[in-house]
């Protein structure tokens, strides 16, 4: 079992490797080769952010996450665009789904709620925040991971995504390990028959920076033991290793709590209004 754990830690880590390297070359040609004109247009771009985030998102996989984290931490995109791809990102979801045979009406309807949220959340979150808004700080980033640019932006960049990679890595073996030892079934347990307590605690299993929280979310859903509040606030709240890459990358802290407590809010209150409603998929 440890050599499987090991085994799949390493592949859904090294899945992430091709976004982290176009986002990080993406981000070195704006520092270095891109003008002022430029960086001002892609600022002026965050305004539509959330739509393109939430779109974006609904892709398997969390590897948009990741990148998205990176672009925030540079300050190309915005809180709100941020959020929009955290809210709307589906992780192990759908290829789940379209495992189980289920619907393609069901599976359009869960991603379309999902979306809905994502957009509206990042919109409303951007025009909260947007007088604090800060400039692009791309060489800060640089800078603080000492990836010695001067060498190049190719090798700087395979610098940040080797660094990275390998921190995703080591974290997500032992958060497999840590599962594998808990059990899913323990942690599906906790969240079964209780309304909103469910519902809550759903979220909560959605912020494990992991695929196996959207795999259990899913599967408890499609077993008929969890509401459709419930599976949206943990779907709606998992990014899979997009905030332990928003940790990693963004050395504001304090800011990196309050996203945290922002997402879970979000994906929380979507679910108890699905619950009021009585919206089922």
């Amino acid at each position: 079992m440890i050599i499987d754990i090991i085994a799949d830690s390493f592949i859904d880590s090294i899945k992430l490797v091709p976004f982290l390297f176009v986002t990080y070359l993406i981000m070195e040609c704006l520092e270095h080769k891109a003008g002022d004109k430029m960086q001002a247009a892609i600022r002026g771009a965050g305004k539509s952010g959330p739509i393109i985030g939430g779109i974006l998102g609904i892709f398997p996989q969390c590897g948009f996450s990741a990148a998205a984290s990176n672009l925030y931490a540079g300050r190309i995109i915005t809180i709100g665009t941020l959020l929009a791809v955290f809210l709307s990102t589906s992780d192990e979801m759908l290829p789940i789904m379209i495992s189980e045979s289920v619907g393609a009406a069901m599976i359009v309807k869960i991603l379309a709620v999902k979306v809905l949220v994502a957009v509206l959340a990042g919109f409303i979150i951007d025009f909260i925040f947007r007088k604090n808004e800060k400039n692009m700080q791309i060489e800060h980033l640089c800078e603080q991971h000492h990836c010695h640019c001067e060498n190049g932006i190719w090798k700087s960049a395979l610098h940040h995504t080797i660094e990275i990679f390998i921190y995703i890595l080591v974290v997500s073996l032992a958060m497999n390990l840590l599962i594998a030892w808990i059990g899913e079934d323990v942690l599906g347990s906790i969240i079964l028959d209780r309304p909103v307590i469910g519902t809550l605690l759903a979220g909560l299993v959605g912020l494990i920076p992991n695929c196996a929280a959207s795999v259990i979310v899913t599967k408890l859903y499609l077993g008929g033991v969890l509401s459709a509040g419930a599976m949206l606030a943990g779907l709606l709240s998992g990014t899979g290793v997009g905030l332990l890459v928003l940790i990693r990358v963004n050395d504001n802290r304090r800011e990196n709590l309050r996203f945290v407590c922002l997402l879970y809010a979000v994906g929380v209150a979507a679910g108890i209004v699905i619950e009021m409603l009585g919206i089922t998929f």
